[in-house]
């Protein structure tokens, strides 16, 4: 049964900085800020001492740093550039270039805020709160722009350096090696980071679930999966990823329930959800070990017929043609039938018209069958060789000898049929 990949669903979930930077370091030149306690008191780094002595430029690189924090771009860009270019304090040239890489972050440019922040560092001339604060920014950074080994090497050198530690700072390194397909280093990454805090991150055990998943450790990534949703029973991710697993590992009968639970959360919102549902009923029913499949057909009728209502499930051809499938199972041809004419117009071949023709030669509609099975031949199906065995079977529903022998013939030329028509022909002493 196919479905959406783990992967997929939980890719969004564990992108630990895409969506926003860190705050600006700030400019620690007032003498308020340099009261405050430092943040790496055991830097192995000498805090150089700063030059901004120029009350102009002071107060336009706070403005700059406050405009870039605000993405306001053209301000930003008009008052720190002049900073970056041409002041002779060095301070004041290192935090213009990190306020402007900001601004470069922010607006999708990240090779460029890379390089500016670089510079920032290179520079050398700022307080160590802002200089390590910066350097993990950047390793942030590396990140996006998937330079994970980059990204290793610059949180290693910060927690040298700094003699700093985070919880985060593992997380990031844990996602950068899962990008590297380094799995058992992921995982422990990972795991660290959920030692160091009362309070991890769910999206710190969902790129564990994956990297469980990824080294082919299903067993311990669909256990992990399911206490996520006991623990966050209404989020729909931790959802997506346990009903991933128990897919992959094929417990469907888990699958179901997880799906009535999370549909009871409303956590159903999506086409995928519904038409995943749907097929794990219609794989129930179509179970040897069930002895009735109408109860579960009916429930993926009703589940599929439900998302069309909402809205949510929209009218495809493959649609149409699934709620033909379910209803085919439980036996009601009938509405299979109509199910599948409704796809018809939408479809790009005749499959749909040879569905909706067998399961009217089912419920012995033979004059209605025909006209669809021939147009589905005509249209082209996968499967050239049994449409014409429907055809000649409603051909003798018809009373119409000549024409089904003759769809026999065409039949015999399929090899998926040949067998069958030949006998068809022996037993009604018709030569080929």
């Amino acid at each position: 049964m196919k479905h959406a990949s783990l992967k997929m669903l939980a890719g969004a979930a564990f992108a630990l900085m895409l969506a926003s930077t860190p705050a600006l370091a700030s400019d620690n030149s007032s003498s308020d800020q340099q009261k405050t306690a430092p943040l790496y008191p055991n830097a192995t780094r000498q805090a150089p001492k700063l030059d901004l002595t120029d009350k102009k430029e002071a107060d336009s690189l706070n403005k700059g740093l406050d405009a870039a924090q605000a993405n306001n771009k053209d301000l930003a860009q008009q008052l720190l550039q002049p900073l970056a270019d041409n002041s002779k304090s060095k301070y004041a040239q290192a935090m213009a270039l990190q306020g402007l890489a900001r601004v470069h972050a922010l607006n999708n440019d990240l090779p460029g805020a890379i390089d500016l922040l670089k510079r920032s560092l290179d520079n050398g001339v700022m307080p160590n709160d802002a200089y390590f604060q910066l350097q993990y920014e950047l390793a942030k950074f590396y990140l996006a722009n998937q330079q994970f080994q980059q990204c290793i090497d610059t949180i290693e050198k910060w927690r040298a350096d700094g003699k700093s530690d985070s919880a985060e700072s593992h997380a990031v390194e844990g996602e950068a090696y899962y990008h590297m397909q380094k799995y058992p280093e992921s995982i422990d990454a990972i795991k660290q980071a959920q030692s160091m805090t009362n309070k991890p991150d769910p999206r710190w055990t969902q790129l564990l679930i994956v990297d469980y998943n990824e080294s082919g450790q299903k067993d311990k990534a669909a256990a992990l999966a399911s206490q996520q949703v006991s623990a966050e029973p209404t989020d729909a991710t931790s959802f997506h990823n346990a009903l991933s697993l128990d897919i992959q590992l094929q417990k469907y009968d888990d699958a179901i329930k997880l799906m009535e639970e999370g549909k009871s959360k409303g956590l159903l919102t999506t086409e995928n959800d519904y038409v995943t549902m749907t097929k794990l009923y219609m794989n129930k029913a179509q179970d040897p070990s069930t002895s009735d499949p109408g109860p579960d057909s009916d429930k993926a009728v009703q589940t599929l017929e439900e998302g069309m209502t909402k809205g949510v499930v929209k009218p495809s051809a493959d649609n149409y043609v699934l709620l033909g499938d379910a209803n085919m199972i439980g036996g009601n041809g009938d509405a299979a039938a109509a199910a599948y004419k409704k796809a018809i117009p939408l479809a790009t071949d005749g499959e749909p018209a040879y569905k909706a023709g067998l399961a009217l030669v089912t419920q012995n509609q033979f004059s209605a069958a025909k006209p669809l099975l021939q147009q589905a031949i005509s249209k082209g199906v996968k499967h050239k060789g049994r449409a014409y065995m429907a055809l000649a079977q409603a051909n003798v529903g018809l009373k119409d000898k000549a024409a089904a022998a003759q769809a026999v013939l065409e039949a015999e030329k399929d090899p998926e049929t040949a067998a069958q028509a030949k006998k068809w022909l022996k037993d009604a002493n018709i030569g080929s």
